[in-house]
């Protein structure tokens, strides 16, 4: 594997979710940070996600999600990536990604229980993203 390669993510939008801006936003931050981006849309399935992750031999996955589901579209999530062979794969999810308000440190709990390495909530700066990326996969 070459030392030089630039580090490939994955992202989109999961489950019914249509919000497009954060998604678009989170494509150029990453792409000027010199990642290879692909970039899945809105609507995406775990499959897909895991299906582009194996296709582009991805350094990490980055699930957003904007409509309030997304603690449910994300469950089961790891354990799927587990059984496709990407077991180590870094696991990000970011967004407004539970319904309501809630006490933050809380659902960073519960999602880093499903096995994600991180969670940001609504309105996050892409540069910790982007910073949370380099820190996982440098």
């Amino acid at each position: 594997m070459e030392e030089n390669r630039k580090k490939v993510i994955v992202i989109g939008v999961i489950g019914a979710d249509v919000h497009a801006v954060g998604n678009t936003i989170l494509y150029h931050s990453f792409t000027e940070a010199g990642f290879e981006v692909v970039n899945l849309g809105v609507m995406v399935s775990q499959e897909e996600y895991i299906a582009a992750a194996i296709e582009s031999n991805a350094d990490a996955i980055v699930i957003s999600s904007l409509y309030g589901q997304g603690e449910l579209d994300c469950q089961g999530m790891r354990e799927k990536c587990n059984e496709a062979g990407l077991k180590d794969i870094p696991l990000l999810v970011g967004g407004n990604i539970v319904i309501g308000k809630q006490e933050w440190s809380e659902v960073e709990k519960r999602f880093k229980a499903m096995g994600f390495d991180r969670a940001f909530g609504p309105g996050t700066d892409p540069a910790v993203t982007i910073a949370a990326l380099h820190e996982l996969l440098d």
